[in-house]
């Protein structure tokens, strides 16, 4: 009893020291933020012309964002031990560890929504130059004015999803339910990535892209390690496989921040202004920061992470350097929420620019040649680095299963790789840098994104080759990649979304949605919604032709039948779409090309046209080869059903025929006794 009653103190104090470190972290990063801000705040109403909020507004909105970005990371991070790096019970219910994170999470998130709360009203006093308590009289006003503020705007939808994840994390007990917790608490970071410095201005396309990265890792590698340090405070179990885990999501982590974190700020600033103004500086100091913790992160891999596997004690050691890893993170997530109120130092070049080129962030130097959309290039950080990551990955996979002596299709190969490249042109090339601007070219690289490359990396089998190479994680073990891609796979959304039928109805109707239901003319001026459609039609059309023409195993079986009908059915839906298209009487965003003021392009109806036959030439020709092959495979079917039934009744007879004949004689016996 006495042991136990031990035993449970040392939990009791245990958990307070890990809550008395995120609170300590919290404390830094607000402190941190608030007095950096508030020294570049006066630069910022200088330059606005705006009056001063006052103290509420100028120190409150660095603190409480600084806060709950903490907090925001905390969720993160517990949700990664919780989903990825601790094991379940058998029964499928959370461990004690994972029971622990997850409500942390829970927690977390509830502080980064009370946050984000707190600064709705806040940003619009300081985007008005009022009080804050000036805005709160006016709610009538203050309503109307959330979605007229981007930032207030940001801060209102963080709100939501944060609120949701913390109602979601108090809810839960099993642990499938892990890994969508986890991403809902990413997409809490998102939208403000989207707004600030990094959405306005020259480049904004790629200063957009980077600080999504930038974000998104920074929040893995921080909030995974405040994970690890309070599991290893708190004496849990599996503390060796979650930290080796874990060094492998930091090492990824730091290299994406460090490659987003310097073109970030590339394009903010110049290199010889980085000593010149106080957005500079911070820049620098962030540098610094990083390199300190990246040194830290080298040493714990070369010190701790073997160390642990072979004795337990050695977990001090892990406590120690992660402590002061983690002090010199949150001191950065200060550093990066006041470079978030800095003004960056004014461009340099002096000339005012076009319309065309405040709108998409960049100039173009005429319209789109042949020429110019072949080698004109501006590499995309978010789909140029997918398709080259799954390029590499895949010959990784592939080199792997060849060493083990298993067979491999080159054409597989050679389909993955083609759909990888033509992703990286439509995405990174001249037709990328034109999409945004000319509507025929953004239908072009769009259906080439929606339907060409989707069709070749399904006929890559890449589920076929991952699975073979991916290792299998031990009983004891938390689940692995492996584990996790066979569970999706298997759920019964996968069941549903890969349905044909469902897919290729989700394919057209987001087509017509978008495009004559009017969607797109609401959002063609923003480069996020331009970013999140090339996605979800990556995604949809990867749904759709996996359960039509791909050659991995579904989750369930379809009949050739189905397939070939759907594949049909989507070829006859997208023609009709794109004669509903060029026969409209009126041009898709129409405000926002015309405001673009590009003289070579001033007819957006023959544009408009034009991009019609430039995506039936480019999207009818790979659902056609889809159809044809989905024909193909189910008359190769039956023709094998039939060999195979050939070949069991020579070899045992045919059962139902025998049966059949014996009925048949028993009716004929039946008449003659009659």
């Amino acid at each position: 009893m006495a042991t136990e009653g031990a035993h449970s103190t040392r939990g009791a104090v245990d958990r307070r020291s890990g809550s008395q470190v995120m609170l300590l972290c919290a404390a830094i990063a607000a402190v941190v933020a608030a007095l950096l801000a508030a020294i570049s705040t006066s630069q910022a109403l200088v330059l606005l012309g705006l009056p001063d909020p006052g103290p509420v507004t100028t120190y409150g909105i660095p603190a409480l964002t600084a806060l709950g970005e903490v907090a925001a990371v905390v969720a993160v991070g517990s949700l990664l031990l919780a989903a990825f790096l601790v094991p379940p019970q058998m029964s499928g219910v959370l461990d004690i560890d994972g029971y622990i994170a997850v409500r942390t999470a829970a927690k977390a998130s509830a502080v980064w929504a009370i946050c984000a709360a707190l600064l709705v009203p806040l940003t619009l006093s300081d985007a008005s130059g009022q009080p804050v308590g000036s805005v709160a009289t006016q709610p009538v006003q203050f309503l109307g004015a959330i979605s007229d503020v981007e930032a207030s705007s940001a801060w209102a939808i963080t709100l939501v999803i944060a609120a949701i994840t913390a109602a979601a994390c108090a809810a839960v007990l099993r642990h499938k339910w892990t890994p969508a917790l986890f991403t809902l608490s990413m997409l809490a970071l998102l939208p403000r990535a989207v707004t600030g410095h990094s959405s306005t201005g020259g480049n904004h396309d790629i200063a957009t892209n980077s600080l999504i990265l930038h974000i998104l890792a920074a929040a893995l590698w921080v909030g995974g390690l405040l994970a690890i340090v309070v599991h290893a405070l708190r004496g849990g179990g599996n503390l060796p496989v979650a930290t080796r885990r874990y060094s492998i999501i930091a090492l990824v982590a730091f290299v994406t921040m460090a490659v987003s974190g310097v073109v970030n700020a590339v394009v903010r600033v110049p290199v010889t202004s980085l000593w010149e103004s106080t957005y500079g500086m911070l820049i620098l100091a962030k540098i610094a920061a990083l390199a300190i913790v990246g040194t830290l992160g080298w040493l714990q891999r070369r010190r701790t992470v073997g160390a642990l596997a072979l004795d337990l004690a050695n977990r001090r050691t892990l406590i120690t350097l992660s402590m002061i890893e983690t002090l010199v993170l949150v001191t950065t997530v200060g550093l990066a929420v006041a470079l978030g109120r800095t003004p960056p130092p004014p461009p340099q070049d002096t000339t005012l620019p076009q319309a065309h080129e405040e709108a998409l962030g960049y100039a173009l130097d005429g319209p789109p040649t042949a020429a110019r959309l072949a080698f004109e290039w501006r590499f995309d950080l978010l789909f140029g680095s997918v398709a080259v990551i799954a390029a590499v990955l895949y010959l990784v996979a592939l080199r792997r299963r060849r060493r083990a002596g298993l067979p491999w299709r080159r054409r597989w190969t050679a389909s993955w790789l083609a759909g990888t490249a033509l992703l990286l042109i439509a995405t990174s090339s001249g037709v990328g840098l034109y999409s945004p601007a000319v509507f025929s070219v953004h239908m072009a690289g769009l259906t080439t994104v929606a339907i060409a490359v989707p069709l070749l990396l399904v006929l890559g089998r890449p589920a076929t080759l991952f699975a073979s190479v991916l290792p299998a994680a031990s009983q004891t073990d938390a689940p692995g990649l492996r584990e996790w891609l066979s569970s999706a796979w298997h759920s019964r959304l996968a069941v549903l979304v890969v349905n044909p039928w469902v897919s290729v109805a989700v394919f057209l109707a987001s087509l017509y949605l978008l495009y004559p239901g009017g969607l797109f003319d609401a959002v063609a001026d923003s480069h996020v919604a331009h970013t999140v459609m090339k996605a979800w039609f990556l995604i949809v059309g990867l749904v759709m032709f996996w359960g039509t023409v791909g050659l991995d195993p579904g989750p369930r079986p379809i009949s050739g039948l189905s397939k070939l009908l759907s594949s049909i059915t989507a070829l006859a839906g997208f023609a009709f779409f794109l004669v509903v298209t060029i026969d409209l009487e009126t041009a898709l965003g129409a405000s926002f090309y015309s405001g673009l003021q590009l003289e070579w392009n001033p007819d957006l109806l023959a544009d408009q046209r034009r991009a019609g036959m430039m995506a039936w030439g480019i999207g009818e020709l790979p659902l056609l080869a889809a159809a044809v092959l989905a024909a193909v495979r189910w008359s190769a079917a039956d023709e094998n059903a039939a060999r195979l039934r050939d070949r069991t009744v020579d070899d045992v007879g045919d059962s139902e025929l025998d049966a059949y004949n014996t009925m048949l004689d028993g009716l004929s016996s039946r008449r003659d006794h009659d």
